[in-house]
């Protein structure tokens, strides 16, 4: 009997997917994976990082969805276990966005949080 394959860590979203493969894409580096990140700070005590980074560390976890790679140091996820990375485009405008369900508030542009 197979095993069945351990759930993600963290969900990324087919439409964060195909954002971050175009801006990818424009790059001239194919090391590159999109990192999120958890800091102190924002509106709300906590804020989410986004950047494009070739390094890999020894704590990092990466969920790989269709040839992109994203990535969460280990501290940053234990703040965003089960969350969702999605990319929304609206009328205040387009923009990724993390459904975190540990995030107990956010403030309105969504880049902060509580817990």
């Amino acid at each position: 009997m197979a095993e069945a394959a351990a759930p993600a860590p963290f969900q990324v979203s087919e439409r964060a997917v195909a954002r971050v493969r175009e801006i990818l894409a424009r790059e001239a580096n194919p090391e590159l994976q999109l990192r999120i990140s958890v800091s102190g700070g924002g509106c709300s005590g906590f804020q989410y990082g986004f950047d494009l980074d070739a390094d890999h560390q020894p704590d990092d976890v990466a969920v790989e969805r269709a040839g992109v790679r994203v990535v969460i140091d280990g501290m940053s996820l234990l703040y965003m276990a089960g969350a969702e990375l999605d990319y929304v485009e609206d009328l205040t405008g387009s923009y990724f966005a993390i459904k975190n369900p540990n995030a107990a508030s956010s403030c309105g542009c969504g880049n902060s949080f509580a817990i």
